[in-house]
C-alpha cells in the first residue's frame, strides 16, 4: 500500500467522524500529542508497572483480568476459617510427649497457682490479726463504756510467790502490792486444785491490804465486805438477774454507812471528850446524846421544833440514832417525848418487828398525809428527814441542811428505795438510785477525776460492781486492786459478764435493766498479766485459771488459750510445759499442776504447737508436737528441717547441730517403742538421719565409711546393674529426700574422684593389674551416678548435670 492510498483512507474517516453525532470532534496539535504521550509515559511508569506487566502477562495466557476480579469479589468468605474436622495424629511417640509435656506443666501451673493464693492467704490472716490486736488495744484503751454490743471480727512445788522470785529473764516486774495479791491468789487456787473448800477472796484480799499502809485502799477493801456479806447467789443464774431480785445489797450498804457513821461520831466525841461529857453504858443512845449535845451546845437549835429530852433537841437526837442504824434507840427518844407522838411510836414498833425493817402500806400512808399537811413545811430540817426517811415522803427533796457529805445523802437515798408501789412518780426505786448516779451525775458531779475512791464507793454501795470496777482500773494507782475486787467478786458470781470475751471492757446489754453494765472479766485480768507474763509466767498461769470457765469464740478453753498465747509471747517452753527426755519421759512443768478432764499438757502444747507451725516456727513446733504425743507431726516437720540443712557442714549452735540432737533422741525412742503415725514419714526421717551421718563422714574426709553408709541406703547406684533399683527407691522416696538428692550425687561423684585421684598419684611406672581394676570401678560407680542423674524423674538444679559429666570425664 502506497502513502496516496493511506492518505485517501485518513481522509475518509476524519470526514465519518466529523459526520457522526455521537463522537465529539478533538482537534490536538502535534507537540499537544507528544505531551499527553510523555504524560500518560510517566503515570505508568511511576504507579502501574507491575499492575500492567501482570495484565500483559496473564492477557497473554488468555486470562481476562477484570472478570477474575469481579468473581474473586463475588466469593463468600464466611466459611474459609471454619474449624476442619480433626484428623488422628498418626505420631504416637510424639503425641504422647506432648501429652507428657503438657501434664508436667499443669502440674507447674496449678503448682504455682496453689502456691500464690497459699502465700495471699497467710499474708491476709496476718494483716487481719494484726488489725485485731490492734482493734483490741483500741478498745482498751476507751475510758467510757460502749452502749451496745460490739462485735469484733495469748509445778506444784514452785516458790513463785515468795518476794525473792524472778522470773525467765533473771527479773520480776511485780511489785510489793502486786506481789502480795499473787500469794493470796496461788494459795486461793492451790486449795481449788486440792479440792478443798473455797475461802472468802474479799475476806483475803481484804487482810492483804492492811499491810499496804493505803487508808483509802482498805476503806475500798471494807466496803467490798460488807457488800458481799449476802446469801451466796445461784451459779446457774445470771448474776445481773439475781442481783435485781436481792435487797440484801441495798441492807448491806446501809449498814456500812451506819456503822462508819458510828465511827465518825465515836471520833468527833474523843477529839471532845470533856465537851461531850458522856457517861452511862455505852450504846448507840447514849453515842448519839453526846454527839447531839456537842453539836447544838452553842445555840445552833434555830428552826428545831418539839420537845427536848435530856437538854437535846428530840429530832436531830431520833435522826441521828437511825442515822446510826438503831431503830430501837429512836423509838426510845420518842417515848422520852412524851405525849403527842403516839403515831410515830406505833410506826416504828411496827418497822422493829417486820422483817426487813419496813412497815405497814396504812401506817406508811398515813405518814405521808400528815407529811404533806404539817411537816413539809415545817423549820425543823431534821423533823422532815425523819419523816421522809420512815415514810419515803417526797423522794425529790434533797434535805441539804440535814446530809452535809455524800454519805449522808446516799444513806437517805438508800432509806426512801421502795419496790412494792406502782406509783412511780411518787417512789424511789433501786435502778432509779443507780441511773441518777451513775447517768443523771455521773463522773463530773462527784469531782471523780480527783477523788476516784469516793465515786467508786458511790457506784459500788449502789450495786453497780461492773461499772466502779471499770472506773477504778483507769488509773495505774487503782489499776491492781480494781482487778481483784473483780476477780473475787467474780469467784461468787457476783459480777454480770458479756456474752462474748472479745467486747469492750464494760458493756450494756439491752436484756438488761437500766443501768446495768455488764464487765468483761477475762479482757481486765489478760491486760493486768500482759505487763508481767513474759517475766513472771508462773505468777501469770495462775490469774489465767481464773478464766478456765469461760469460752473463746471458737469454743475452746479460754484458760487454755491464754496459757498458749503466753507461751509464744515467752517462748519458755520448757518452763511451761516442761521437757521431753530421751527415754520418752516428760518433767513436770508449770501447766502440770492445772491438769484436769478439761484439759492436759497434751492438748495444751498441741495447740501452741499448731500455732508456732502456721508462723513457719518449725524448730519449735517440733519439740511441741513431741510433748503433745503427736509424732507424726513432730516427725514430718524435723524432716522438712533436715532436707534445708543435711547436706551443710556442722557448726557449733547451728540449727544442723540442734536438728541432730533432736532426730538421735526420736531415733532412741523409734527403738525402744511403735510410733502412731504414717510409715512414709517415719521411713523419709529415718533415712534423712542416715543421710546426716554421710554428710558428716563426707565433711570429715571419712570417704570410706561414708561411702558404706551410702551403700546401706541404696539411693546412689554403686554400678549399673544397681541403676534400676536405685531409681525404683527414688520414686517411693518423700520429697525432702529429693531435695537432698542433688547435693548427695555431687558429695559421692566427689568422693569417688578423690579416691581416683589417690589411686591414680601411685603410679609406679610399672602395669598394676589391681591398681587398674580399682581405677575401671571407681569410673563404672562414677558412671552409675551420671546415668542416675539423667535418668530419675527429678528436674536437677542447673549445673548439677554438667558438674557430674565433668568429674566423670576427669577419670578417664
Amino acid at each position: 500500500m502506497d502513502f496516496n492510498s493511506l492518505l485517501q483512507q485518513a481522509q475518509k474517516l476524519t470526514n465519518e467522524t466529523q459526520n457522526s453525532e455521537d463522537i465529539p470532534s478533538v482537534e490536538r496539535t502535534i507537540s499537544q500529542v507528544l505531551q499527553a504521550t510523555k504524560d500518560l509515559h510517566n503515570k505508568i511508569t511511576q504507579t502501574g508497572t507491575q499492575d500492567i506487566q501482570a495484565h500483559i502477562l496473564l492477557g497473554s495466557k488468555g486470562i481476562d483480568l477484570p472478570k477474575i476480579s469481579q468473581k474473586l469479589e463475588a466469593l463468600n468468605t464466611r466459611k474459609t476459617f471454619e474449624p476442619l474436622d480433626p484428623i488422628a495424629d498418626t505420631d504416637i511417640q510424639n503425641f504422647l510427649k506432648n501429652e507428657k509435656e503438657n501434664a508436667i506443666l499443669c502440674v507447674i501451673e496449678e503448682v504455682h497457682k496453689n502456691s500464690y493464693q497459699s502465700a495471699q492467704k497467710q499474708k491476709w490472716e496476718h494483716i487481719k490479726n494484726d488489725w485485731r490486736q490492734e482493734k483490741i488495744k483500741l478498745l482498751n484503751a476507751l475510758v467510757g463504756p460502749s452502749q451496745n454490743w460490739i462485735d469484733i471480727q495469748r509445778t506444784p512445788d514452785q516458790t513463785i510467790l515468795n518476794d525473792s522470785t524472778s522470773g525467765p529473764n533473771g527479773r520480776s516486774t511485780l511489785n510489793r502490792i502486786e506481789m502480795a495479791y499473787a500469794r493470796e491468789i496461788y494459795n486461793y487456787n492451790n486449795l481449788i486444785l486440792k479440792g478443798a473448800s473455797r475461802p472468802n477472796l474479799v475476806q483475803k484480799f481484804a487482810q492483804a491490804s492492811e499491810e499496804f499502809g493505803d487508808a483509802k485502799v482498805t476503806e475500798i477493801w471494807d466496803i467490798m465486805k460488807y457488800m458481799v456479806n449476802i446469801t451466796p447467789l445461784s451459779r446457774n443464774k445470771d448474776p445481773i438477774k439475781s442481783r435485781s431480785e436481792m435487797n440484801q445489797f441495798i441492807i448491806q450498804a446501809k449498814k456500812y454507812l451506819e456503822n462508819r457513821y458510828k465511827i465518825y461520831m465515836q471520833t468527833v466525841i474523843s477529839g471532845n471528850l470533856r465537851e461531850a461529857q458522856r457517861g452511862g453504858i455505852p450504846s448507840t443512845f447514849n453515842l448519839v446524846s453526846s454527839f447531839v449535845g456537842l453539836t447544838f451546845n452553842q445555840g445552833t437549835c434555830f428552826g428545831l421544833q418539839d420537845a427536848k429530852i435530856e437538854g437535846k433537841p428530840l429530832w436531830p437526837m431520833v435522826y441521828y440514832c437511825l442515822r446510826c442504824g438503831d431503830i430501837q434507840s429512836a423509838l426510845k427518844c420518842m417515848e422520852m417525848a412524851g405525849a403527842g407522838h403516839e403515831d410515830f411510836i406505833q410506826v416504828l414498833e411496827d418497822k422493829i418487828h417486820r422483817a426487813e425493817q419496813k412497815i405497814s402500806s396504812k401506817l406508811e400512808g398515813q405518814l405521808k398525809l400528815q407529811y404533806c399537811n404539817k411537816i413539809k413545811n415545817s423549820t425543823d430540817p431534821y423533823k422532815k428527814a425523819v419523816y421522809c426517811i420512815i415514810a419515803a415522803c417526797d423522794i425529790h427533796e434533797q434535805h441539804l441542811e440535814v446530809a452535809k457529805t455524800t454519805d449522808d445523802f446516799l444513806w437517805i437515798q438508800l432509806s426512801l428505795l421502795r419496790s412494792d408501789s406502782n406509783d412511780n412518780s411518787e417512789t424511789l426505786t433501786y435502778s432509779d438510785l443507780q441511773t441518777m448516779i451513775l447517768e443523771k451525775y455521773g463522773e463530773k458531779h462527784f469531782n471523780a477525776g480527783d477523788q476516784r475512791h469516793l465515786y467508786f464507793q458511790v457506784l459500788a454501795l449502789t450495786g453497780q460492781f461492773e461499772a466502779a470496777i471499770e472506773f477504778l482500773s483507769r488509773t495505774e494507782k487503782y489499776r491492781t486492786h480494781a482487778v481483784h475486787i473483780a476477780l473475787a467478786l467474780n469467784e461468787m458470781f457476783i459480777i454480770g459478764g458479756p456474752r462474748n470475751v472479745q467486747e469492750p471492757l464494760l458493756s450494756v446489754d439491752i436484756e438488761d435493766p437500766v443501768p446495768m453494765r455488764r464487765l468483761n472479766v477475762a479482757r481486765l485480768v489478760m491486760l493486768y498479766v500482759k505487763k508481767f507474763e513474759i517475766t513472771d509466767p508462773a505468777e501469770a498461769m495462775q490469774y489465767f485459771y481464773f478464766l478456765r470457765n469461760l469460752r473463746d469464740p471458737d469454743g475452746r478453753n479460754l484458760f487454755l488459750v491464754s496459757v498458749c498465747d503466753m507461751a509464744l509471747e515467752c517462748r519458755e517452753y520448757n518452763l511451761i510445759f516442761g521437757k521431753m527426755q530421751p527415754n520418752g519421759m516428760l518433767t513436770e512443768g508449770l501447766f502440770h499442776q492445772f491438769e484436769s478432764v478439761d484439759f492436759d499438757t497434751k492438748s495444751a502444747a498441741g495447740m501452741v504447737a499448731d500455732e508456732l507451725r502456721k508462723k513457719g516456727l518449725f524448730e519449735d513446733a517440733i519439740k511441741l508436737y513431741d510433748i503433745a504425743g503427736i509424732y507424726e507431726q513432730a516427725l514430718f516437720y524435723t524432716s522438712i528441717m533436715l532436707s534445708q540443712v543435711v547436706h551443710q557442714v556442722s557448726k557449733p549452735g547451728s540449727m544442723r547441730e540442734r536438728l541432730q540432737v533432736l532426730s538421735c533422741d526420736f531415733l532412741e525412742r523409734l527403738k525402744g517403742r511403735q510410733f502412731e503415725c504414717d510409715p512414709q514419714v517415719i521411713a523419709t526421717f529415718q533415712q534423712l538421719t542416715e543421710l546426716l551421718a554421710f554428710f558428716d563422714c563426707y565433711h570429715e574426709k571419712k570417704y570410706q565409711l561414708a561411702l558404706e553408709i551410702l551403700i546401706n541406703t541404696k539411693l546412689v547406684p554403686m554400678c549399673m546393674a544397681d541403676l534400676e533399683v536405685a531409681v525404683s527407691n527414688f520414686k517411693r522416696m518423700g520429697g525432702e529426700i529429693c531435695k537432698v538428692y542433688p547435693d548427695l550425687l555431687l558429695a559421692t561423684m566427689d568422693i569417688l574422684y578423690s579416691q581416683y585421684k589417690i589411686i591414680k598419684g601411685k603410679d609406679s611406672g610399672f602395669l598394676d593389674t589391681g591398681r587398674e581394676r580399682q581405677l575401671v570401678n571407681l569410673r563404672e560407680k562414677a558412671k552409675a551416678i551420671t546415668n542416675m542423674a539423667a535418668t530419675v524423674p527429678y528436674r536437677m538444679p542447673g549445673d548439677t548435670n554438667s558438674r557430674l559429666v565433668q568429674t566423670e570425664i576427669l577419670m578417664h
